[in-house]
């Protein structure tokens, strides 16, 4: 008997757990486990069961247990803020649930211009597929975006102006521009079919939402009465608007990168506030003599001077691509396009292309001025001739840059 007892002792049979359940017949690991499950179930929350009464299995995510709306708007800042692609990508391929939140309306309304730059290089039926449900979603920049890739590089003509309708509808300035820029060309069909009268209208209502391109070709048609009753004092003034507009844009990227303001510039700054009165955002930084550097190119210009540098830097036989850099648009027909009266080497699409490339570039490398010694001034006259051989082709346009 004496024996028997040592022996369950050394079982630990005979002993009762400190919970005061009756633990006997289990050996101690035994009743380790049992204590462990019981306290498991006690701290286990409510959530953690599913509706059929099974408890999930233990080391279940508490991502799971947060609520759609919380997802859902983490996902739409995403979205908005993303600097490139593979930022919102890389997240919704990381489960199942962020890829179906990721791609509701919801989220796509709100992605940035950056969260589909795609380059051109990497453009693919994924891609297209991708901006085409951003699109849908009731997103002007995608619609904007896709509409001037279809239209210029697929030359998906009409889908791709429908895209950039889409986009005009919803009062997007650069569908707006772009589409009086196609009126002003009659890009995509013959040069008989340009209607001056509405590309003023397009450009108008682009440049009452401040596209500086658009208040820049609308001040040139006042100045010149091309498809408007000419009125060379507002042209002039919209002219002088869109330069302010220009350089408060890039003052302001600069203030963004914190990384060129200066003691001596705020003094002066302040110094002239004080002596004029007159305070501003953004002070003239000519006047100062600080140099402002070009405005960033837009992420579809980007792409389609891209698309065509991979093409031999031609859009197809005997057409030509726009000459002011941070375009990319190219000719739809032959002649499209006005070239430079005095060179005859560049060619634009707008004269707000034209007036860009000469302020950054063409100033500089116009060879018969150069040649003949006749500097131009930024404030004086530059010619631009139609370069259509027809109809009004050998009629001159002067352009004021200011």
């Amino acid at each position: 008997m004496a024996v028997g007892r040592g022996a369950e002792a050394r079982r630990g049979a005979c002993f009762r757990s400190r919970d005061g359940d009756d633990d006997l017949g289990m050996t101690g690991t035994a009743t380790a486990n049992v204590r462990r499950r019981r306290m498991e179930n006690e701290e286990a929350p409510a959530t953690a069961r599913s509706s059929g009464g099974k408890r999930r299995r233990r080391g279940t995510d508490r991502f799971d247990t947060l609520p759609d709306e919380l997802v859902l708007s983490i996902l739409c800042k995403l979205a908005a803020s993303a600097g490139r692609p593979s930022d919102f990508i890389n997240v919704l391929l990381t489960c199942k649930r962020l890829k179906e939140l990721g791609l509701s309306p919801q989220v796509l309304s709100t992605a940035s211009a950056k969260t589909f730059a795609v380059k051109a290089k990497n453009w693919s039926n994924s891609a297209d597929r991708f901006l085409k449900l951003c699109a849908d979603s009731g997103n002007v920049e995608a619609s904007y975006t896709l509409g001037m890739i279809h239209f210029y590089c697929l030359q998906n003509r009409r889908g791709g102006a429908s895209l950039m309708a889409k986009a005009a509808i919803g009062s997007h300035a650069r569908a707006l521009y772009s589409l009086a820029v196609i009126q002003f060309n009659g890009s995509g069909r013959s040069k008989n079919d340009k209607d001056l009268r509405a590309g003023v209208t397009l450009c108008s209502r682009a440049a009452f939402r401040g596209h500086i391109d658009a208040m820049r070709e609308l001040g040139h048609c006042l100045q010149d009465g091309y498809g408007v009753c000419q009125d060379v004092t507002r042209g002039r003034r919209l002219l002088v608007h869109a330069n302010a507009r220009e350089l408060a844009a890039a003052v302001n990227a600069m203030i963004s990168s914190r990384s060129w303001i200066s003691s001596s510039w705020a003094n002066d700054y302040r110094r002239h506030g004080a002596r004029t009165g007159v305070t501003t955002e953004y002070p003239l930084l000519s006047d100062y003599g600080y140099n402002v550097p070009a405005l960033e190119a837009h992420t579809v210009n980007r792409f389609m001077t891209e698309w065509f540098a991979a093409r031999d830097g031609s859009p197809g036989p005997g057409l030509r691509l726009c000459s002011h850099g941070g375009c990319g648009r190219p000719e739809t027909r032959r002649n499209e396009f006005r070239r430079c009266s005095v060179c005859g080497t560049v060619n634009y699409c707008s004269r707000a292309c034209q007036a860009l490339d000469w302020k950054l570039r063409h100033k500089e490398e116009c060879v018969v001025v150069a040649a003949a010694g006749m500097g131009v001034e930024e404030g004086g006259a530059h010619g631009v001739e139609n370069d259509d051989r027809a109809g009004d082709g050998d009629r001159q346009m002067m352009m004021v840059y200011s």
